[in-house]
């Protein structure tokens, strides 16, 4: 089977759909959660999701949405585009969301927003608490989103932590038989420096990781969010992929 591994939307359709459009065969898509916040097109993106083959989780920003988590939790930026996106939410988007799972566990691997320990919120950022996640899942890999930053943290058993493994990539990595939590980046606000949308093609028959990057017209998406009011910092960061 090959998955087209994607997190992190957050409502940029024209990210989206460069990916898509990019995007070689698939089987089916994996959606590690916020499909919504931050962004302009909230139900365009969870339409668009819907017409594909896919398993989605939610996300803090999709729970938020939904007022499953307290606004004031979030800084101030994204309480104002969380708060917006509420706003504009239709009945079917709303519905759609209200039926994501926080974690799932298909094919083997364990998938979740945020981290396998907590899977809506805790950030994976360090091998250190990549290591600590380890006991949390029964499956050789973890799939998280959540950062916004292609990694993968392999465990080293040998030494009692994980090697962390950056971009950029060059092809496929193979996955090997040591245990990991693995990172696709960002469709929609990558944070690594590079301002392509980021997303992850797995195949479990060549037991194969690969991240690919793509371009998108990131004008479009910076203008259709100055139009709605959403917060300076929000449209400016597009740019600069952090």
């Amino acid at each position: 089977m090959r998955y087209l591994v994607i997190s992190d939307i957050h409502a940029n359709l024209a990210a989206l759909e460069a990916v898509l459009a990019d995007t070689p065969s698939y089987d089916e898509v994996w959606c590690l959660g916020d499909i919504v916040g931050y962004g302009p097109k909230p139900n365009e993106c969870v339409e668009r999701l819907r017409e594909l083959p896919h398993h989605s989780l939610a996300g803090n920003h999709d729970w938020a949405a939904l007022g499953r988590i307290d606004l004031s939790t979030f800084n101030l930026d994204a309480r104002v585009a969380n708060a917006w996106t509420q706003s504009e939410l239709t009945t079917v988007s709303r519905a759609f969301l209200e039926t994501l799972p926080i974690q799932a566990e298909i094919d083997g691997f364990t998938l979740a927003h945020a981290s396998p320990r907590e899977p809506v919120w805790e950030y994976v950022l360090d091998a250190r608490q990549a290591y600590a996640n380890l006991d949390h899942f029964s499956t050789t890999f973890c799939l998280v989103g959540h950062s916004h930053v292609p990694v993968v943290f392999r465990a080293n058993d040998d030494r009692r932590r994980c090697d962390t493994l950056l971009g950029p990539f060059s092809g496929p990595l193979e996955l090997g038989d040591e245990r990991a939590i693995i990172n696709p980046g960002s469709v929609g606000q990558p944070r690594d420096g590079d301002a392509r949308a980021s997303y992850a093609l797995l195949d479990t028959d060549a037991h194969t990781w690969e991240y690919r990057r793509v371009g998108y017209p990131v004008e479009i998406t910076q203008e259709l969010m100055r139009a709605r009011g959403l917060p300076r910092r929000l449209v400016e960061r597009l740019a600069l992929g952090r």
